[in-house]
């Protein structure tokens, strides 16, 4: 055989085993998600990419505070972005401006202005999370109907860092009240 054949057929069995590869990756263990609409300012901005840590909850429960990409439970095909407020067993309840969970007022710092209307009691159900936007006043999320608790088998992953803009590049990061919260 030629030495460009050989050449060429190295070369077609390198990008093929790396797109293999890449498939596997963004399957099973990370992928890219872009940020659309602004249900999470002021902490992601349309257009804000991140990275999704898709592995997590195959070996953990999602925590207090988490950032997570989820299918819309009315449509699987469409992917929202929220943050984990409750889980399994806790009482949600929105009054007065501030989100209380199990009776206890949340002071968020990381949200939108001050939130109107009023939610709850609720008991989160098994095997479910409860979801707000952090800009609670234009967010769909567990509150409503059409959105509600939603089930493990629907969250595809946690977000892991942002990556763009580059200008914005960092970890994720729980905000500081709820590490009481995930201490226990």
């Amino acid at each position: 055989m030629s030495n460009w054949k050989e050449t060429a057929i190295e070369y077609i069995k390198t990008l093929g085993t790396s797109a293999i590869l890449a498939a596997l990756i963004m399957t099973f263990i990370i992928q890219a998600y872009r940020v659309e609409g602004v249900s999470m300012l002021p902490t992601l901005h349309h257009g804000d990419r991140l990275m999704i840590d898709k592995v997590s909850y195959r070996l953990r429960d999602p925590r207090y505070g988490e950032i997570v990409v989820f299918r819309f439970p009315a449509n699987p095909r469409q992917r929202f972005i929220k943050r984990v407020i409750g889980l399994p067993g806790d009482t949600i309840e929105i009054k007065q401006h501030k989100v209380y969970l199990n009776g206890n007022p949340l002071n968020e710092e990381y949200v939108n202005g001050t939130m109107y209307g009023n939610f709850g009691p609720f008991v989160v159900p098994e095997n479910t999370v409860f979801v707000l936007g952090d800009n609670r006043n234009n967010s769909a999320d567990s509150r409503y109907q059409e959105v509600g608790p939603i089930p493990n088998e629907l969250i595809i992953g946690r977000a892991l860092f942002q990556f763009w803009p580059l200008t914005k590049l960092h970890a994720v990061r729980i905000p500081k009240i709820f590490e009481a919260y995930n201490a226990n």
